[in-house]
């Protein structure tokens, strides 16, 4: 059976699908990979476009009705995540403040953290530059911004893996892969099966998968490539442990509790 598995354009994803990419793992399942930014892939998955997906947490509290999550895959922040950065120490209060998606989960959080913004939506690569054009007043960062914003004299003005931490002791879920609901259960757990044996070996092979995933470092140098990679591709992402399920949940009641969405049913797939 032939099955898209959308993912996106980051160190993070190459790395877990390197296997899954070169043949290193044995499935009967026929894969085509596409490669598309996070909040593309997540509005795409309003129309179920692809039978595997990668999506925000947030999203997925709006598509529990389309996919179910995979147990393998997930990013999540444990000591790190989101950052809000700008030219200068300020409050965020009634600031315009660049997102990387309405859909993405740092932008939840953020709402969850900030009461008064204006959200400036544009593509997660163009934040920085606006920050520093002053098109913004600070930036929401994703991806490798994470680790690079100080190149660029910027400051850090919320760190949202700080303000998670001060209120839930657990990991920060921030990306998930999610498969189609109307697929068989045996090819949903097949591919989970090859999904966690790709994870697996970039895990242990990490050096031959960064190897690959420097396609995707946009200007990271190999070190820091290697850095962002494992950030998001660990044991977590290999198979999701009850502290995370519990954080999915805890997160969707925080975001309940402020109306911004509806309490989805979390039905995660595990083998």
């Amino acid at each position: 059976m032939k099955i898209r598995v959308a993912h996106t354009p980051d160190a993070d994803d190459a790395f877990m699908f390197y296997a899954m990419t070169h043949g290193k793992v044995d499935t009967w399942l026929e894969i085509e990979h596409v490669i598309e930014d996070i909040e593309t892939l997540n509005r795409k998955a309003f129309n179920a476009e692809y039978e595997v997906t990668a999506i925000s947490a947030h999203a997925y509290a709006l598509l529990d009705d389309k996919y179910r999550i995979l147990s393998a895959g997930a990013s999540v922040g444990d000591g790190y995540g989101p950052v809000v950065v700008a030219k200068s120490e300020i409050s965020l209060d009634g600031k315009r403040i660049a997102v990387p998606g309405r859909y993405t989960t740092a932008n939840l959080l953020l709402k969850l953290a900030v009461e008064d913004f204006e959200p400036v939506e544009m593509p997660f690569d163009r934040i920085i530059q606006a920050v520093l054009d002053e098109e913004v007043d600070a930036g929401l960062l994703i991806h490798e911004g994470q680790i690079t914003y100080a190149d660029y004299g910027l400051k850090c003005v919320l760190d949202l893996w700080d303000w998670w931490s001060e209120q839930v002791k657990l990991p920060l879920p921030l990306g998930l892969n999610a498969i189609r609901r109307d697929l068989s259960v045996e090819v949903q757990e097949e591919f989970l099966r090859a999904m966690r044996e790709s994870i697996a070996f970039a895990i242990e092979n990490p050096d031959e998968a960064i190897e690959y995933a420097m396609k995707y470092s946009r200007g990271l140098d190999r070190e820091r490539a290697k850095r962002f990679a494992m950030m998001y591709v660990n044991d977590y992402t290999y198979n999701m442990p009850e502290s995370v399920d519990a954080a999915l949940k805890k997160l969707y009641e925080m975001a309940e509790a402020k109306g911004l969405i509806k309490m989805p049913k979390l039905d995660i797939l595990r083998l």
